[in-house]
This record gives structure tokens, sequence and C-alpha cells, in this order.
């Protein structure tokens, strides 16, 4: 178990080694998660994210993972149908899950039948049926679900989920699922976990990539002049927290 709070990053010269470094990550804990429990529950983001994870459907690592012990979760989704371009389950379909062994059973998407409040309800019951099962592991230090992987990508403006800079659900402590209705990036409505439950998680990667994203790294791992905490720089999970950046994005560090 990685220790707590313990913070790794790397800087690749190009997004193509980052892929690759991600994936074997991936696969790691995949095999470490998968020999110690008999599943591995990861969470998935939108974004460019599912591009920086392409690896995993290729050799070797399609050929080796253990797919059928995969849960997948999202970190966040837009309530929109699940065929709709703006959903964060579509991106993650077309780019991973419908290229691998994963069962249909342990892919758990957003009822994208039901209001955005109803939605956020209903996904934070299921995944308290789960902590039940023991797909999930709970934390002992918080309560929340502990989570063996949660893959993040990360905004230019720091925003990760949809937890976004000065919004009131940063603070959100209580629920596990939470919903936006005015989201300052379009789409407007979503459902995001919380903080609580991201930073209960064992391993967290967040994977930044691209010029436009400096300022952020820069406000959340290097001395930055400004005083606002960004949202990105509130991720501090239970675990290992492992930066995977691009040099654009590691440029002002």
């Amino acid at each position: 178990m990685a220790t707590k709070g313990e913070v790794k990053k790397e800087v690749f010269e190009s997004e193509e080694d980052l892929a690759v470094s991600l994936a074997k990550y991936t696969a790691q804990l995949s095999d470490k998660f998968c020999k110690e429990r008999g599943a591995f529950s990861v969470v998935l983001s939108g974004g460019s994210l599912i591009n920086s994870l392409r690896k995993l459907v290729e050799p070797p690592f399609i050929d080796s993972i253990e797919w059928s012990k995969w849960h997948v979760f999202w970190l966040d989704e837009r309530v929109v149908p699940k065929d709709h371009e703006d959903s964060n389950y579509k991106l993650a379909y077309d780019g991973l899950l419908s290229k691998v062994p994963i069962l249909p059973g342990n892919v758990y998407a957003i009822n994208d039948t039901l209001s955005a409040e109803a939605a956020a309800e209903d996904y934070e019951a299921r995944l308290r049926h789960l902590v039940k099962s023991n797909i999930i592991n709970i934390s002992a230090a918080s309560g929340f679900p502990k989570f063996d992987l949660q893959l993040l990508g990360m905004g230019p403006d720091g925003h990760v989920a949809s937890l976004f800079p000065g919004h009131p659900l940063v603070k959100e402590n209580e629920k596990w699922v939470t919903f936006i209705k005015d989201s300052p990036k379009p789409p407007p409505e979503r459902i995001t976990f919380t903080f609580p439950v991201i930073n209960s998680s064992a391993y967290i990667a967040l994977v930044v990539t691209g010029a436009a994203e400096a300022g952020a790294v820069q406000n959340a791992l290097g001395n930055s002049q400004n005083s606002e905490k960004l949202p990105v720089a509130m991720v501090s999970p239970e675990g290992e927290l492992a930066w995977f950046l691009d040099t654009a994005a590691a440029s002002k560090l």
C-alpha cells in the first residue's frame, strides 16, 4: 500500500511516452488489486484522459490485464443520453471499453433517464450497495468509499471532476455523489464525486498535458503567487498521488 499522502511527479518528453507509462502504472495496479482482493475498482474521467489510456488496448497490456475483474466508474458525468457527444460514458466506450473484455455488468454508467439530482442520488445508492458487496472498499479513516485507482484529468482553470474553482460544491463533505446545474463549462447539468470520495482513494493518477494547463499545475505543485487554492491543489488521496505531466504542462514548474 502506498504511504499516506505520497506524491510522485513524472514529466515526459512526449505525450506518447506519458501514455505508455500510464498504461504500465494502471496495469501494475490492476495486477496488485486483482491478486489482493479479486477485483479492481477504477474511476474514469472525461476529456483527454481516455486518449491517454489508449495503450491499454494494445499488447502487452490488452492480453495481460484481468479485464473480467475490473469494475469501472465515472468521476463525473454530464446529464445527457449515453450516445450524446458530451457523454463521458460514450467517450470511454468508444476509446476503451468497447475494445477490451470488461464485463458489461461491471460498467457503472449513470442512469441517463433521470434528472441531475435524481441521477446523483441513484449513483450514490449504487455505490453504497457495491460497498456492502465488497466490490468497493470503504475507507477506515473517512468512512467514504475507497476506490483502488481514480484516473483524473484537469481543466485549464484547475477544475477536477465537475468541481470548479469558487463553486460551493468544492466544500461538499457529506454526500458521496452530488449534482451541479450551473457548470461554468457546458453542458451545465452534471453529477460528480465529491472531494471526500476523491481523497479516500488508494491511488490517484492525475494526467495533465498541454501548455494551457501549466498555470494550474504551477498552482498545485509549484511556488505560485496565486493565493487561491484551485480544486486540483485539493487532491490529496489517502494513498498515492502520481502526476503524469508532459513538458508543456510542467513548463512553469
